[in-house]
């Protein structure tokens, strides 16, 4: 399965923001990486700032280059507006719902749970990170899979009230998909107009 693997402190202090979770490092030093982190004053140019702004996407969501076009072609075909229906899509996929549900504290660590089996699709086992999940589709724990530390230690505390596209069930430790997450509910701080405007140059 094709992700990302390299170093993730370095990526985070790129962008000045923890978009892999938590991290010591990013608190430490919030500054760019290399020898001149913290005393560069190059000026970004314009299409710099763009391909920024898609890596940051990529980043945060784990999805590689071609996939990511893929979908943005996708998204360019829908109707609608072309940022905010693909950011939409991304959060469609089966790996940032487990990660939304609270159900692991990563989108990393929710690709894992999803890659091993440990997640159904109303109540079938999906082991495809980017499934798109549909509305009203139910997203839970395996059975057996519920006892797992990982996933117990995330939910502990969680607040499953944060994301009104979603609703969880404690008893079943499941989330109903109620529906595409309007682009003002989505947390992530990307400027989806920069994305759009990068690939129309192109």
């Amino acid at each position: 399965m094709a992700r990302y693997i390299g170093p993730k402190s370095r990526i985070a202090r790129k962008f000045g923001e923890a978009i892999f979770g938590p991290d010591k490092v990013l608190s430490k030093r919030n500054y760019p990486p290399g020898q001149h982190g913290n005393n560069r004053r190059r000026k970004t140019s314009e299409y710099g700032i763009m391909l920024a702004e898609k890596q940051k996407a990529k980043y945060t969501y784990g999805v590689l280059e071609k996939q990511f076009r893929n979908m943005f072609d996708k998204a360019a075909k829908s109707s609608g507006i072309t940022g905010e229906v693909l950011l939409q899509n991304l959060e469609c996929r089966l790996d940032n719902v487990v990660y939304r549900l609270g159900i692991a504290p990563t989108r990393a660590a929710a690709r894992q749970l999803v890659s091993h089996k440990h997640i159904v699709v109303d109540g079938k086992v999906v082991n495809i990170p980017s499934y798109s999940v549909k509305p009203g589709q139910i997203v839970g724990v395996r059975e057996k899979a519920k006892s797992l530390e990982v996933i117990a230690d995330s939910l502990a505390g969680f607040n499953h009230g944060k994301y009104p596209w979603i609703e969880w069930d404690e008893s079943s430790k499941a989330g109903k998909f109620l529906h595409k997450p309007e682009r003002a509910d989505i947390p992530e701080n990307i400027r989806e107009q920069l994305i759009v405007e990068l690939y129309s140059k192109n």
